[in-house]
């Protein structure tokens, strides 16, 4: 009989007061595709630190193809085979694609030696990228797809991967699915960890469900279902159902937001990504943008917020605006700092607290406990560091800061980005509540099932051109997405 690829046995692990794993398990088999599921906080992404050398366990052993592994660092797990795409990118911004890869895998820096092992490489594996362009200015569907090139190309055999599909469009998603399967096919061994219930049962052979930092279920795909999963993620709540799609906008009141002929460049300034666009969003309405990455949609968010300065054309907006990145770790968040600080620092003077150049720090902490409390979050308090929370504490800290200003437009960019249904349903409470109280929301998601659940109205953005779909029909929509239709 052969050994496991990967085998974690009775593994434990606190952050002082805080249990993060307590017995947990995980046994991935050569050749398989196996996803790791559960809620925010359950312990799925310290198990894979944990068997990926970032994180050092209080307990339990480590197995990489039936021997006994001692896992200290990420080189320990490199020398071992194990390769780890983190949900957040890890690349130096300043350096190419190729000096990255380099730098993983250890090459030696001949520049034209190292862009075309990348070329053949992405070429190989489906994951094509250009070799000299900046990490920094990449977008964050590429920048993923340098955090595998990196893996692979410092010969990994067990890849472990959070959250891989979380910011990609369903075409680009099943690609990506599709290459990592046929890696596991030719005898490796794949663990991914999603929110995705459906894709999750449809790209893997097994799944094991953690809750509370132990295992709840491990099974078959074929023989699972997302309410089973659901069930054993949630504690036997089963998923949240998605509301009714709103359709209450108040068409008698002037528009919140208002695009017409409008040319906005591509972020970097090279090009134009969109062009001649026009978009009416009425206060009260939410609106989704459907698109694949590259098409628009990021300098459209990014110009509505107004972060960047359009070319040309009209761009009105409502004030305040509040705005939720898709980055929450680099963009919404300084994970050093308390979140009260970070409360503070995201709202300036609109934060509580503040007067002219004074804080009251009495002030902030206590307006911040409040919003702890009333938005459900997992924190030891107010002081306590951005980066200890969960993603999805991190994600309704960012929500929270937003909606604290009372905006009249809201524009989040994947909102709920790496968040498990139950967090992912609260995302979506929360903006509705904010439409109906009169709050324009603008948003974009790379679920389209998302789109099409919480929006009244879908937009699509496609070569820099915004359209909207004649009838709310999934294969139209994501056809319209990679210009097909």
């Amino acid at each position: 009989m052969i050994p496991p690829a990967l085998q974690l046995r009775n593994i434990h692990k606190r952050y002082g007061s805080t249990t993060a794993l307590a017995g947990a398990a995980l046994a991935v088999e050569w050749g398989e595709t196996h996803a790791l599921l559960g809620e925010n906080g359950a312990g799925k992404s310290t198990l894979l630190r944990i068997a990926g050398g970032l994180e050092r366990a209080d307990g339990g052993p480590i197995e990489v193809g039936g021997g006994r592994a001692v896992i200290r660092s990420p080189r320990d797990a490199r020398r071992l085979g194990i390769g780890m795409v983190h949900q957040h990118p890890t690349s130096i911004p300043s350096l190419t694609v190729a000096e990255n890869i380099a730098l993983t895998a250890g090459w030696r820096v001949q520049p034209r030696e190292i862009r075309g092992r990348v070329l053949e490489l992405s070429g190989a594996l489906g994951l094509p990228i250009d070799p000299d362009s900046y990490a920094g200015r990449l977008p964050i569907a590429l920048k993923q797809r340098l955090e595998i090139l990196k893996a692979l190309a410092a010969r990994a055999r067990i890849l472990l991967l959070d959250e891989p599909t979380a910011v990609l469009a369903p075409l680009e998603a099943e690609e990506l699915l599709r290459v990592l399967t046929g890696f596991a096919g030719v005898g490796n061994a794949v663990v991914i960890v999603t929110h995705k219930l459906r894709e999750a049962l449809s790209a893997a052979s097994r799944v094991t469900v953690l809750r509370h930092g132990a295992v709840t279920l491990v099974g078959n795909s074929d023989t699972e279902t997302p309410d089973s999963v659901s069930r054993a993620m949630l504690g036997g709540a089963g998923r949240p159902e998605p509301s009714a799609t709103r359709s209450d906008a108040r068409t008698s009141e002037p528009p919140a937001i208002r695009l017409q002929a409008l040319d906005v460049a591509r972020d970097g300034r090279y090009g134009i990504a969109l062009r001649g666009a026009a978009l009416s969003v009425l206060p009260g309405e939410i609106v989704g943008i459907a698109a694949v990455e590259g098409a628009g949609q990021r300098e459209l968010m990014r110009a509505v917020a107004g972060l960047i300065e359009p070319l040309r054309g009209v761009l009105e907006v409502r004030q305040p605006v509040a705005f939720v990145p898709e980055d929450r770790t680099t963009e919404g968040l300084i994970l050093p700092l308390s979140l009260a600080e970070n409360m503070v620092l995201g709202m300036g003077e609109q934060a509580p607290g503040v007067a002219g150049a004074l804080v009251s720090w009495k002030a902030a902490s206590a307006a911040t406990a409040d919003l702890i409390a009333r938005f459900g979050m997992t924190a030891a308090g107010p002081e306590a560091q951005a980066g200890t929370l969960s993603g999805g504490n991190q994600q309704k800290l960012v929500l929270a800061r937003a909606l604290a200003r009372n905006p009249k437009v809201i524009v989040a960019e994947n909102p709920t980005r790496g968040l498990d249904v139950a967090a992912a349903a609260e995302v979506h409470r929360r903006l509705r509540e904010a439409a109906a109280g009169g709050t324009a929301v603008l948003f974009h998601s790379s679920d389209l099932d998302e789109l099409l659940a919480l929006s009244d109205r879908l937009v699509v953005a496609s070569g820099g051109v915004l359209r909207e779909p004649e009838r709310r029909d999934r294969d139209l929509v994501g056809r319209m997405m990679i210009g097909a239709a």
